[in-house]
């Protein structure tokens, strides 16, 4: 039997993990930052500038260059993206699930958006907004 535990730490086994820095030289250097929180994680905690918004359930889709879904910049499976949710879970395992994928530079900012911000790097205040009243109540 595994547990959501061993996914994790089989996702990260395999993932080069970047901190808010390095992600912030790797976006500078051409990698693309994606966050796949939902609208209401952004409306409520903020958002990153120039970050692309992919929530969790369309990234596969969107990032995987041989579907027909795929946004522009997924050009190649050697583009270097940096997935960031809030805390770094879930991420992990979405930049797993893009390895399976064969994107191979896929990887997940460690700690989350909640690094992102600590560390003092950009954000954009979340708003009040009707995206804030659809958290679910269990979840954070």
């Amino acid at each position: 039997m595994t547990t959501v535990a061993d996914l994790l730490a089989a996702a990260r086994a395999r993932l080069d993990r970047p901190d808010p820095q390095r992600a912030a030289g790797l976006v500078a250097g051409g990698a693309v930052l994606v966050d796949t929180r939902p609208g209401w994680q952004r409306a409520e905690e903020g958002a990153v500038p120039g970050a692309l918004l992919i929530e969790r359930n369309h990234l596969e889709w969107r990032l995987d260059p041989t579907s027909d879904a795929r946004i522009a910049q997924a050009v190649d499976h050697d583009v270097t993206w940096v997935l960031f949710c809030s805390e770094g879970y879930s991420s992990s395992l979405a930049a797993a699930s893009l390895q399976d994928l064969g994107l191979h530079r896929a990887t997940d900012l460690d700690g989350g958006f909640r690094a992102w911000a600590a560390a003092g790097l950009p954000v954009e205040p979340g708003t009040d907004g009707p995206a804030a009243e659809t958290r679910p109540p269990d979840l954070r």
